[in-house]
């Protein structure tokens, strides 16, 4: 593929109408099939008629638009409505064939074209439900029948699934009366309203009724006093019970007194026994404490819960198989694809999702691929690109501000950017660009508004405040939007979470992801907002929306985000379940409809497979440890398996010299936790609770239940009916959190030397805690104060005379009364649970926590000298490296005295930590065996191929393109073996240089490194003397050249063995085939001959007269 991307975000249709007959045909005989097509008429009329020998009778065809001047379009349904409703055709259930004839549908047709015989609102339209619509009724069906009708059901389908429908029917087949919807966005509401409608009020006896604003005034939509009004003017008989479809939303149910809000209403809500709630948007404002609390005054038999991205709820295995339909992109998209019903393809006007993902932007390449100073202070450098951070702002203004101005510019200019030439501004007229903040939206409006592109754009900023569950300000911004596009060709809407889920702007084609939104259902709701059916009309043509585009510039984020969408929204694969074969699986079949295109190697953009999808996370993973030197924690796993294990892991980590990931960070690496900390099945902290009760015992002693008696029943006591009961009530949560803070937080601090912020943030944890249980009891007494209240108050209003006031004063007591005893005895009980229960709950969580940090403390120390072993891992592949090293042979590649020099440890002891093994309790003598696998194989073996690969590129010392060297790759080892670096080698041989004018002409000359360590000042020298002209003039011809020089002129000495290796290999890295020959590296010590005052001797014997 070229540099230049293709997006067709749009293509050019022809809607038409069209009616044929097959004479011939005996069950067609006097029935017309009428459909709607936006492709040549007679293809796809062939492409509903397969069978051999069928006479097909093209009756008409027209363009689908009204014909009285208005230009709008339609499709087929009005018509078919219009037919059915108006002139009373029928219709064979669940196709398109009328029983009419071709002449006498023309005439019609031209009638409803011409809105001659205009339709009544109120008359709807017939349906039937698609397969897979029919296949969620039908499973929730099964499931209600087998729980008695009671429960709770998921449907897990994405959005244009057609919930709204196909929950009405499964309504009607419940023969549900009472049916609450709820939602938290009341914008929702009208959806539901249309659908109810155009397809169920014309055909049933449900009602839709309705107190939200949003609904307020429409056509068929009653209050609920209007219901009541209704029920009282059309009495209800045994065969017509009318049903009532009541909607609200989340936040009208919450303000609520009667659902823990402040307001009179909706008493209905609470005191009706519903059939069926149905909770639209369940992945939104679900598990908060108001909403739970809210849902659970609902009185209900069944609950459905209708949500296209329910992560959450899958994760945690709330719902069973059988209690979740599943309907996905992957699905809707081979359903479209796969279509091959003679009725219309219900999918067709649902457009491709197709993702681009940028790697580090060029812009910021050399800030971001280049190793570590491994050997100064650089500290932790995050290897992903933080897009947070890139549109960061201090006062206003980005701290980045010319990077991004760069950006903004390649986005426009280089061809692989999605607005880099008018043509692709035009597929992407209207997009949504999502931010991380408020400030940062604002900052890149003002940018772009003076960006010479990006001006000629209308920008909306729907920032808001950046809350999600701010409705209004959301319904606000889509106004905006909505305002805008109609008004300007071009815009673009920057967004901080407003209107990216449960919003339809049909117009979007594209979404920029410009945060590091990490949560999967955020991530994909926002993407679908480029997804909506979009058709409109320019210059006389109609256009359809055909695909809509995901840019994104973080691939590790958006590819790890893409397999949690192919395999997290599926219960098999969902939480890592699944093999890697069924993820990966899953992944294939969702790039068939949703293909992800990123840069490769060589920046080109190129259609990424499943493989690539997850080994490109790995990938990045990989480069960061090179860049870390192997000094990263990516490398290390199953470490919470060393607790327990046998003293011999500890001795061997021992040996280890620590090394820490962050240059800076200081600690002693202790591993005295081994044998003392003791972990669950999932490698966390736990104390027993033998030790919890006796520090109990010993801190606080029996006494201590009484004292808190005595401290905190007083003030509960004081908690008396009247005006003042709130306060009563906070006072005494009050105390409760005193004598806690008191008598028990600082006493089992202080015997456990906690410090301050411990101390302060255990009393804050308490605090909280107690503050909760307060408070929901306060919550529910003021709830039930305020339902007494209000009843009391309508009471009153409706009292004829004094002994009905009477008899409402005597109720309202008595409810007070009955709501003070219920909020008196869990007060008490809340208050017993404190005195016994807390003075152990504090000690458990003191010693959990440090139980937990010495986990921590000790785990930190495994991985300090983990890491003193795996910072040695560059020096082998360098040494020994033949491109097929791994964690597997790592061992096999080296001498058994090398690799204990080296590392500290032997190859045994290293198998031991990497396989595991038997050995002997020394206590028992039993014989125990300890799993080992401390070392994750895929993140070694990738960084040892990475490490590798970047040593062959780098291998070529000659190429004065490289700014770098390998040798910025490899930190200093446990012997102090510091590279000198290239930047140093090249000024000292500079001053060489300059004290000795035109010593690197002379192929006489020769040159020695007594103590080599990386062999980068022979390289060095060696470039000197071969790009010099004097010996390009003697020595014309390369290749004799080069041999001349490191077979006459360089020489060297190596301390050890693997120095030496490393050294010969670096030298001679760009021919290997020259270290075959004769050369002058020799592996010796000179520093321990020179202390000997031998070193004459030893370059005489090794190197004879050779070197002047």
């Amino acid at each position: 593929m070229a540099d230049s991307i293709k997006i067709n975000s749009f293509k050019r249709v022809v809607p038409m109408i069209y009616a044929y007959n097959t004479p011939g045909v005996a069950y067609h005989d006097g029935w017309t099939k009428i459909g709607y097509t936006e492709r040549d008429v007679r293809k796809r009329i062939a492409e509903q008629t397969h069978t051999a020998g069928i006479n097909i009778q093209l009756a008409w065809q027209d363009n689908a638009m009204y014909k009285d001047g208005s230009g709008e379009y339609f499709d087929d349904h009005p018509f078919h409505a219009y037919l059915e409703r108006r002139k009373s055709i029928e219709r064979k259930p669940g196709t398109e064939w009328f029983k009419i004839n071709g002449n006498t549908s023309r005439t019609y047709f031209d009638q409803f074209a011409l809105r001659e015989d205009k339709q009544k609102k109120a008359e709807g339209y017939s349906y039937d439900l698609r397969k897979e619509q029919e296949k969620a009724v039908k499973m929730t069906l099964k499931y209600l029948k087998a729980h008695d009708g009671k429960g709770e059901f998921l449907w897990n389908a994405k959005p244009r699934f057609g919930k709204t429908l196909t929950a009405y029917d499964l309504i009607r087949r419940m023969d549900a009366k009472k049916v609450l919807i709820v939602t938290n966005r009341p914008s929702i509401a009208n959806s539901w309203n249309d659908d109810f409608q155009k397809f169920i009020a014309w055909q049933t006896n449900y009602l839709f009724i309705s107190n939200s604003d949003s609904l307020k005034g429409h056509e068929g939509v009653m209050t609920r006093n209007e219901y009541l009004s209704w029920l009282d003017s059309h009495p209800a008989t045994p065969d017509n019970i009318p049903g009532q479809i009541a909607f609200e939303s989340l936040q009208g149910l919450k303000g609520s007194i009667y659902f823990g809000g402040e307001y009179d209403k909706l008493k209905w809500i609470a005191d009706l026994d519903w059939d069926v709630l149905i909770v639209d948007e369940a992945h939104e404002g679900v598990d908060t404490e108001k909403t739970d609390h809210a849902f659970d005054n609902i009185k209900r038999k069944f609950t459905l819960y209708l949500s296209g991205t329910p992560f959450k709820a899958l994760a945690s295995s709330r719902f069973r198989d059988d209690q979740i339909f599943n309907w996905s992109y992957a699905d809707e998209q081979q359903a479209k694809e796969e279509w091959k019903s003679e009725n219309r393809n219900p999918y067709e006007e649902l457009p491709k999702l197709n993702m681009f993902t940028y790697q580090l932007s060029s812009i910021l390449r050399d800030k971001l691929e280049k190793g570590l100073d491994l050997s100064g202070d650089e500290g932790n450098v995050d290897y992903a690109f933080d897009l947070n951070e890139f549109f960061r702002t201090e006062n206003g203004h980005f701290v980045h501000e010319d990077d991004i101005k760069k950006f903004l510019h390649a986005l426009t200019v280089l061809e692989k950017y999605p607005f880099s030439t008018p043509e692709l501004r035009k597929e992407l007229s209207h997009t949504l660009w999502l931010l991380d903040r408020v400030d940062s939206a604002k900052a890149l409006a003002k940018m772009l508004h003076n960006d010479p592109v990006f001006q000629n754009y209308e920008i909306v900023l729907a920032a808001g405040n950046g809350k999600l569950d701010e409705d209004e300000e959301t319904d606000k911004a889509y106004d905006r939007v909505k305002q805008a596009i109609k008004e300007h060709p071009k815009t673009i809407t920057l967004s901080v979470g407003q209107l990216t889920t449960g919003v339809t702007i049909p117009e979007w084609s594209g979404v920029l992801m410009l945060s590091n939104m990490k949560s999967p259902a955020q991530y994909m709701q926002a993407a679908f907002r480029a997804q909506n059916p979009c058709v409109f009309t320019e210059n006389g043509q109609r256009y359809r929306k055909e695909n809509a585009y995901v840019f994104d510039f973080d691939p590790a984020r958006t590819l790890v985000i893409f397999d949690e969408f192919a395999n997290n929204l599926r219960k098999d694969t969902a939480a890592g379940n699944g093999t890697s074969e069924k993820r990966q699986d899953n992944i294939k079949r969702l790039l068939n409809f949703f293909p992800v295109i990123g840069e490769d190697d060589e920046g080109q953009m190129v259609e990424l497979d499943a493989k690539e999808i997850l080994s490109i996370p790995r990938k990045l993973k990989c480069q960061e440890v090179v860049r870390r030197g192997f000094m990263s924690n990516f490398l290390f796993q199953n470490i919470s398996n060393i607790f327990g294990a046998p003293g011999v892991v500890q001795d061997i980590l021992e040996k280890l010299t620590p090394a820490h990931e962050e240059i800076n960070k200081k600690g002693n690496g202790t591993l005295d936790g081994i044998k003392d900390v003791s972990v669950d099945k999932d490698g966390n902290a736990e104390v027993s609770n033998e030790i919890v009760i006796g520090k109990t015992q010993d801190l606080f002693g029996d006494k201590i239940y009484e004292d808190l008696g005595k401290s905190i029943q007083p003030a509960v006591n004081l908690i008396q009916p009247g005006s003042q009961v709130c306060t009563d009530i906070d006072r005494a949560a009050d105390v409760m959190k005193k004598v806690l803070k008191v008598k028990i937080i600082a006493p089992a601090a202080e015997s456990s030397d906690l410090k301050k912020a411990q101390t302060n943030r255990l009393e804050s944890e308490m605090n909280k805690e107690v503050d909760h249980k307060i408070q929901t009891i306060k919550t529910d007494f003021q709830q039930q104060q305020n339902i007494a209240k209000a009843e009391h108050e309508n009471s009153l209003k409706e009292a004829q005379s004094e002994k009905d006031a009477q008899k409402a004063n005597a109720s309202y007591q008595s409810a007070m009364k009955t709501a003070f005893s219920a909020m008196q005895e869990d007060i008490q009980m809340e208050t017993n649970n404190i005195i016994q229960n807390k003075p152990q709950e504090v000690v458990k969580k003191i010693e959990q926590d440090k139980a937990e940090k010495q986990k921590n403390d000790t785990e930190n120390g495994i991985r300090d000298r983990l890491r003193g072993f795996s910072r040695t891992i560059p020096s082998f592949i360098m040494a020994y490296g033949d491109g097929k090293l791994s964690l597997h042979n790592f061992d096999d590649y080296t001498e058994d005295d090398v690799f204990h020099d080296v590392t500290g440890i032997t190859e045994n002891e290293f198998r031991f930590l990497r396989d595991g093994g038997d050995y002997s309790d020394p206590d028992s003598g039993e014989k125990k065996h300890f799993d080992g696998h401390l070392f994750d194989e895929v993140v070694f073996n990738d960084s040892v191929n990475e490490f590798w690969n970047k040593k062959q590129q780098l291998a070529n010392y000659f190429d004065e393109t490289n700014d770098e060297d390998i040798f910025d790759y490899i930190p200093p080892q446990k012997t102090n073996q510091i590279f000198t670096p290239k930047a140093v080698v090249k000024k000292m041989v500079d001053e060489l240089e300059e004290n000795n004018p035109g010593i690197f002409g002379d192929p006489d000359k020769t040159f020695a490194d007594l103590y080599m360590k990386s062999g980068l000042f022979i390289t060095e020298i060696v470039k000197r003397l071969y790009q010099n002209e004097n010996m390009k003039r003697l020595f014309p011809d390369t290749k004799t050249r080069i041999r001349h020089i490191l077979q006459k002129q360089v020489y060297g000495l190596a301390p050890t063995r693997i120095i030496y290796l490393i050294a010969t290999h670096y030298i001679f890295g760009f021919d290997e085939e020259l270290m075959k020959e004769k050369n002058n590296f020799r592996q010796a010590d000179a520093a321990q001959y020179a202390k000997n005052g031998t070193l004459e001797q030893l370059v005489e014997k090794e190197f004879g007269k050779d070197i002047s």
